[in-house]
């Protein structure tokens, strides 16, 4: 079955197709909602509220763009949601002064892709959202600012000191290993 005619499908909320459309889709955007998530269990809530609203939303589809991109879209603003609900401001904010750490780029070469999103996923909320929003997913800090109701110079803040978090996380690593 085309992607036209699924998508014709679930307008007509035919279930048969829109069990095909999650078959198809659910795992890639499972794998958006970990880096989001705390855990398993909430990144498959928030892949299901996801897709609850890609169903209900579906007539809105343009075809301008990939179907699942245009997924992808509502699963990284459903799991923004459920950080707004949560509210990760209380987080301590600002540059501590001094820190300039140079690692060689052989560092991050070893550095395999699951450790890599293990280390994201022990990051603060704030953090991590901004970090995914930022460096995974390609959002300005304005956009993430608006996205957040955040303030700009917070999210380049919040990416700082993200970045020297992962940094230490890998110096850790790398001790360990050597």
């Amino acid at each position: 079955m085309s992607e036209q005619d699924l998508i014709a499908g679930c307008l007509r909320e035919n279930r048969e197709c829109q069990a095909v459309v999650f078959q198809r889709y659910a795992g890639k955007m499972l794998s958006v909602c970990m880096r989001y998530a705390r855990h398993r269990m909430e990144a498959e809530d928030m892949l299901q509220d996801a897709f609850i609203r890609v169903f209900d939303h579906i007539g809105q589809f343009q075809y301008h763009g990939s179907f699942e991109g245009w997924i992808r879209r509502i699963v990284v603003n459903t799991a923004l949601k459920k950080y707004q609900q949560k509210s990760f401001r209380d987080e301590v904010i600002g540059i501590e002064e001094g820190y300039d750490l140079q690692l060689e780029p052989s560092i991050y070469a070893d550095l395999h892709e699951e450790e890599l999103l293990n280390l994201i996923a022990q990051l603060p909320d704030g953090y991590r959202v901004v970090f995914n929003l930022y460096a995974i997913e390609g959002y300005s800090h304005a956009e993430i600012g608006q996205m957040l109701g955040i303030e700009e110079s917070t999210s380049r803040t919040q990416l700082l000191k993200a970045r020297r978090i992962l940094q230490d996380q890998i110096v850790k690593m790398q001790k360990i290993a050597v």
